[in-house]
């Protein structure tokens, strides 16, 4: 699939195919390709926390997403959480930040390596749509997740054979400014 074809047909999917299952070697081709976009000072801060047990699934869209939510990642075969290492993107060595957008570097640089995530998943035939109403708080109870990550996003992740109709777009002339 060309670049720009990817791009134009990604949608978030709120419906999958449970009875196919995604593998664990293509969920870790996925996070291999998003390794590589770009990160402040090259921290590579995105952690993804990798959930394929049907039993974990049902935990978290019951106790860790709201209804909706829960609804729309039914049938999804993985669900990704998405974190960022904190006080390390947007931060000198020394703990200082680097200017006044500090832990917001991490939330910027995890936005990246989230959308080659998506691009590649929806290359390779996967479905996806970013949760960010989630419980971070159960969610690191659940996962284990320390205090250090900062939990931005939940990915349901699965096959899927609906293709959603595409939202209404800007044009560039509302977008962006020229000077």
């Amino acid at each position: 699939m060309e670049f720009t074809n990817v791009v134009e047909t990604r949608r978030s999917v709120r419906e999958y195919d449970a009875s196919r299952k995604v593998e664990r070697s293509v969920v870790e081709e996925i996070i291999k390709e998003a390794s590589y976009a770009p990160s402040w000072k090259n921290s590579q801060t995105a952690r993804y926390h990798c959930i394929m047990s049907e039993d974990i699934i049902k935990e978290v869209e019951q106790e860790c997403l709201p209804e909706f939510n829960a609804k729309n990642a039914d049938g999804a075969s993985a669900i990704i959480v998405a974190s960022f290492v904190n006080h390390r993107s947007g931060f000198e060595r020394d703990g200082r930040k680097s200017n006044e957008l500090g832990d917001g570097w991490g939330c910027y640089d995890l936005g990246l390596n989230n959308m080659i995530f998506l691009l590649k998943a929806h290359e390779l035939g996967l479905s996806t749509l970013v949760m960010g109403l989630r419980d971070e708080k159960k969610i690191k109870e659940l996962l284990n997740i320390g205090d250090e990550e900062t939990i931005v996003s939940v990915i349901a992740l699965g096959y899927s054979d609906v293709q959603p109709s595409m939202p209404k777009r800007k044009d560039v002339d509302s977008v962006a400014k020229f000077y």
